[in-house]
């Protein structure tokens, strides 16, 4: 793999959810912590799309808030481009790299402020990273920036209101390339789309990515848009990395139990007639995680040693990495696509 341009290492978040310290006394409940992100390690490479999918509640977007400075680890660490930005104090003393790392969320009208026209929203990286100074050379750059992700320079002087979802998601987009940023953090931006608007700006992404050389983080549930854009995927599960693989390797032949239950999700068009597995039971709470694995209570292929003992990251062949003591131990048989 080549060098990598952001990486982290042991990642963790802790949010306290705890009652007051006077209502604890009095109803006798102790501290509640949610356990959002454990143990997450990962690297992007420059120019390559990583993916983080799983169910909602299994941390990924957390993962991207953490990644961007939204929230500071409770543990862990992140590197961009070989300096730490892991807390706040690492950002400010890096305040050349807060520009070159940037986030499109995943609500395009709550993203942008209704009071501002198109035009301002665009313009804000701009001024407060003082690229330009000069008005002129401001609204150029706003018209240009626009241009580039399908929009026209009039559509500077509208309000956010005036458009459509697929064109508030490219104002979005405008918006976090106006600091020239290397990477990207992408929080599910495209499932508030129709699927015909989904497509657009998937396709304006690679354009974009192309272009440029950016580096992306992709968060997403939905698969058909990961396979789309993914040079290689991490599936979550209860804040927890169970698998990473090259998009292509993880779709033909998933390792993890809980991979194959997702894809076995998807409904089989082509009817092959393979054996599926549902995914059963339900997602245990991140306040009290269960012991060993945390898939094992919801994995056909657990044993006493899963309800346990924490599975370990272990590189698997065709260089992706597994998290399961089945698959260390061989216990599981080949899975097949439905599809070549």
């Amino acid at each position: 793999m080549a060098e990598a341009l952001i990486a982290v290492d042991r990642l963790r978040r802790d949010f306290d959810v705890s009652a007051s310290w006077l209502n604890r006394v009095l109803e006798g409940k102790p501290r509640q912590i949610v356990h959002a992100v454990a143990d997450v390690s990962f690297a992007i490479p420059k120019g390559e799309t990583f993916s983080l999918v799983g169910e909602s509640g299994c941390g990924k977007s957390t993962v991207a808030r953490l990644m961007v400075g939204l929230h500071e680890p409770s543990a862990g660490s992140i590197s961009f481009a070989g300096e730490s930005v892991t807390t706040a104090r690492d950002r400010a003393r890096n305040r050349s790299l807060q520009r070159r790392m940037q986030m499109i969320f995943q609500d395009p009208y709550a993203s942008l402020n209704p009071r501002w026209r198109v035009g301002a929203i665009v313009a804000e990286p701009i001024r407060v990273q003082r690229l330009m100074s000069d008005p002129a050379a401001i609204r150029a750059r706003v018209a240009e920036l626009l241009a580039l992700v399908g929009l026209g320079a009039r559509d500077a002087d509208r309000f956010p209101h005036e458009f459509s979802g697929g064109q508030r998601q490219r104002v979005s987009i405008a918006r976090a390339l106006a600091a020239n940023p290397e990477f990207l953090v992408c929080d599910e931006p495209t499932s508030a789309l129709d699927v015909s608007v989904q497509a657009q700006i998937l396709n304006l992404m690679k354009r974009l990515q192309r272009e440029f050389g950016l580096t992306y983080l992709f968060i997403s549930h939905d698969l058909a848009v990961v396979r789309h854009i993914s040079d290689r995927v991490g599936v979550m599960y209860l804040g927890r990395l169970v698998e990473i693989q090259p998009a292509r390797t993880l779709f033909a032949a998933p390792a993890h139990p809980y991979t194959r239950m997702l894809l076995d999700a998807i409904p089989d068009l082509g009817m092959s007639g393979r054996p599926r597995t549902p995914v059963g039971g339900e997602v245990p709470s991140p306040l009290a995680p269960p012991s060993g694995c945390p898939f094992h209570p919801r994995c056909p292929s657990a044993t006493d040693r899963c309800r346990v003992e924490t599975p370990a990251a272990r590189p698997i062949a065709g260089g992706g990495s597994v998290a399961c003591h089945a698959v260390e131990e061989g216990r599981l048989a080949s899975w097949k696509a439905d599809v070549a």
